[in-house]
């Protein structure tokens, strides 16, 4: 039924390159300002910014990787700027060309763990996008903010556009913080949040997918490790919670960020036929995942339809075109994935771990003005 929506399909065989040159970049609106046509949300110049990439060396990049690595420094200050960084034209064609990027622009992969939803791997992190249904939009979220170790840099990369809809939309989480109500996000800094978890073997990431073994032991050191509270129910399913905060200070900038997933893991969030069939299949409390206040409240449906207005006020969202390549720092930055049609194939590659809940990166701090993202 519903449930085989969630499970991990086959992904689509990319198209044959093309001859010659990577495809010309979209030319719609500015290439450098936030403002163009296809985007919506604040008129600010925060959000994801553009640039031409074969305008900026004024030729079409044969050597996407070559390319990034002569740029970094300028890519990686404009994603510092921004929260958010599109380059258009690049060309990036296969799986091997991603993880080439990521190693040019990160200093190391970041590893996924307690995945919600399955990925193909394809390299050291780099993955598929999450197995979602297609008519169903993804929420905007941080990548894995509620794990004590998240990628600090994001990369997605555009190997095959879908015939309409499926943009991989940005929200600056500064903003987003200061637009919501304060009575909502003073209880939240107050009590933090909690996600509450239950890993079946049809619904999203199964536990090896989620925990990369299905070893008990391993999976019990991992959520001690991680300040995970767990059980294991009489079905052999696993249930978890943890406990995070909602707001985080960017481990540079020290800027403030709306930093969680509680309306996109809420059960008010879910299409209501799915809610629906979930919680007939498994009870109110054995949905896959779901979140709550820090005191263990449950989240009103209110409070989950002001956080998502409060994104949508600031969402800034283009069609991707083929080979294109979205750089977003992670902290600063939520994302989200649109409803589409046709085949669709984005990569994401992960990168740069740091501890978000602690404000620290894993590794030597950067130079001044360059973002640890």
């Amino acid at each position: 039924m519903l449930s085989a929506l969630f499970r991990k399909h086959a992904a689509p065989a990319p198209p044959a390159p093309p001859s010659g040159s990577p495809a010309p970049p979209d030319t719609e609106g500015s290439p450098d300002t936030a403002g163009s046509s296809d985007t919506t949300g604040s008129p600010d110049t925060t959000g994801c910014q553009v640039v031409d990439g074969a305008a900026v060396i004024h030729a079409r990049p044969t050597d996407p990787a070559g390319w990034v690595a002569e740029h970094r420094d300028t890519l990686l200050d404009l994603v510092a700027e921004h929260g958010a960084l599109t380059v258009r034209g690049l060309g990036p064609r296969t799986p091997a060309d991603v993880e080439a990027l990521l190693h040019r622009l990160a200093d190391r992969p970041a590893i996924e763990r307690e995945a919600f939803a399955a990925r193909d791997v394809h390299a050291e992190g780099v993955y598929s996008s999450s197995v979602w249904p297609p008519n169903q939009p993804m929420c905007m979220h941080h990548e894995l903010s509620y794990a004590t170790r998240c990628p600090g840099l994001l990369l997605f990369a555009c190997l095959r556009p879908p015939t309409e809809g499926g943009a991989t939309a940005v929200a600056d989480s500064a903003a987003v913080l200061r637009t919501l109500p304060a009575e909502l996000t003073d209880r939240f800094e107050r009590e933090g949040w909690l996600l509450t978890r239950t890993y079946h073997d049809e619904i999203g990431a199964t536990l090896t997918q989620s925990f990369g073994t299905e070893d008990r032991g391993a999976v019990e050191a991992y959520c001690r490790a991680g300040d995970i509270d767990w059980s294991w129910q009489p079905d052999g399913s696993l249930r978890t919670r943890q406990h995070r905060p909602a707001v985080v200070r960017h481990p540079v900038s020290g800027v403030r960020c709306w930093f969680n997933q509680i309306a996109f893991l809420n059960e008010w969030t879910m299409a209501p036929e799915v809610r629906e069939f979930l919680v007939e299949e498994y009870g109110p409390d054995g949905l896959p995942f779901n979140t709550r206040y820090g005191n263990g409240d449950p989240v009103p449906r209110s409070a989950v339809e002001q956080i998502n207005k409060a994104y949508e006020a600031h969402t800034v969202r283009r069609p991707w075109t083929a080979g294109d390549l979205m750089v977003v720092d992670n902290i600063r930055t939520a994302h989200s994935r649109e409803a589409y049609e046709g085949p669709r194939e984005v990569l994401v590659a992960m990168g740069n771990p740091v501890h978000p809940h602690s404000a620290r990166p894993e590794h030597s701090a950067p130079r001044s003005g360059r973002a640890a993202v």
